[in-house]
């Protein structure tokens, strides 16, 4: 049984978990036995659960020495994205250890939590010791789509599993992020929105070669373009206001929240984990229209990446409506409000303790994720969710370039730093 928190990533990167989107994906099933079955070998009992063949989530609970304290949910999504192999430098699967990195597509999104938290609960069994409180485990299908076979079915037909649970941590925060000779570790106590639309606009079908002032595809670019030139105005949630302030404070950078992009670029490397959460989103990405290029089409559609900051759906949905035009209306693919977890709380305190223990001079701040985790299924539990998979990154290592990216990679020393730093957490 593998012990090693790089062995246990580079065994995990090596199951195809590919979720292709729309309900299609090679499968979590083998990567989902392989956890349960470590987790039985452990003495944590698990059972795996199977809302359609094959999408495998696993379910466990550590329990702790004081039963009477809330309970804490560790979740981790077992599936990744597509990988083309013939972009990549080592095969996206074969989980090669080289030049101190571990490469595999997953190896930050997010096999590598769940080795963590495997070595953790490892050393553990090993030691004899238990966490103060339950840790319940949730290693979760279909998160790189909509979660339907995953986090949101958890929710819907498991909630009692998670009956206790008032904070859980999971992806995206507790990386060192360089500034100079300083090192930011963010946690992540908020999330933008994903109000995912369809735009269809309609109009007249007819010959290529004809006049035709009621052009569907005319409608739609038109549109699309009057989206592209919003002005979105910024809109300061009180976790990227005390990530500005915070941060300000640490690098010595003067920090005026009535100019926060004059704010940003004095920031310099610092402002990449705030740049895309001061203001909301709406990015075009699929367009559809068309068959043949002498026919007009009755109907055109895109689809556009809208991201939500808390307090401002309403009024991004009215900035949208008065731009589309008469022709063009839009519903919605995903409609997912934004997460927000308290900042000043012990959860967060203890955080950045763990940090700070691993390394003395972590400046910890909070910050908003600008993209979605499963963390907006398992808030509607009443839980508080923190973007919490610590990792240390060395100088020139591209973090936000890895998830979803060619040669996606873990350092090795990060990894083993990370789990130091969760065996701290979950153990305090």
């Amino acid at each position: 049984m593998a012990e090693d928190v790089v062995d246990l990533c580079a065994a995990l990167l090596r199951f195809d978990t590919t979720n292709h989107g729309g309900g299609t994906a090679a499968g979590e099933r083998e990567a989902a036995e392989f956890v349960a079955t470590h987790l039985d070998d452990l003495g944590v009992p698990a059972c795996v659960l199977e809302p359609a063949p094959r999408r495998s989530n696993v379910l466990a609970r550590v329990p702790g020495s004081e039963p009477g304290l809330p309970a804490l949910l560790v979740q981790a999504h077992l599936d990744v994205v597509p990988a083309d192999p013939a972009e990549w430098s080592v095969p996206p699967f074969a989980g090669v250890e080289r030049d101190g990195f571990l490469w595999g597509r997953g190896a930050v999104d997010m096999k590598d939590m769940v080795a963590m938290v495997l070595s953790v609960i490892g050393g553990w069994s090993r030691e004899g010791r238990r966490p103060r409180r339950d840790i319940v485990l949730a290693f979760v299908a279909d998160e790189e789509d909509k979660g339907d076979y995953g986090a949101n079915w958890l929710v819907e037909h498991q909630r009692d599993y998670f009956t206790g649970v008032t904070a859980a941590i999971s992806e995206s925060g507790g990386f060192s992020h360089r500034v100079g000779e300083r090192r930011l570790y963010p946690i992540g106590t908020a999330e933008r929105g994903s109000s995912h639309l369809r735009l269809t606009a309609r109009g007249r079908a007819g010959h290529g070669s004809r006049r035709n002032t009621d052009n569907a595809v005319v409608h739609l670019v038109g549109a699309l373009g009057r989206i592209a030139a919003l002005d979105h105005p910024v809109r300061l949630t009180a976790t990227v206001r005390a990530f500005l302030e915070r941060t300000g404070e640490a690098l010595g950078v003067e920090v005026d929240l009535a100019d926060v992009d004059g704010t940003l670029a004095r920031l310099g490397p610092a402002a990449a984990l705030a740049e895309s959460t001061v203001r909301n989103s709406t990015t075009p990405t699929v367009l559809n229209a068309g068959y043949k290029v002498n026919v007009i089409p009755g109907t055109a559609t895109a689809e556009v990446d809208v991201r939500t900051l808390p307090g401002t759906v309403d009024e991004l949905l009215a900035s949208l409506d008065a731009v589309l035009g008469p022709h063009v209306t839009r519903e919605f693919l995903e409609d997912q409000p934004p997460v927000q977890a308290p900042i000043d709380s012990p959860w967060f305190d203890a955080m950045a303790d763990a940090l700070r223990g691993e390394d003395p001079d972590a400046i910890v701040v909070p910050y908003c994720m600008g993209g979605g985790t499963d963390a907006k299924a398992f808030t509607r539990l009443g839980i508080d969710c923190y973007g919490f998979a610590p990792l240390s990154l060395p100088e020139g290592y591209d973090y936000r370039a890895m998830a979803h990216g060619v040669d996606e990679r873990v350092p090795v020393e990060g990894l083993r730093f990370g789990a130091r730093v969760l065996d701290r957490f979950l153990s305090s």
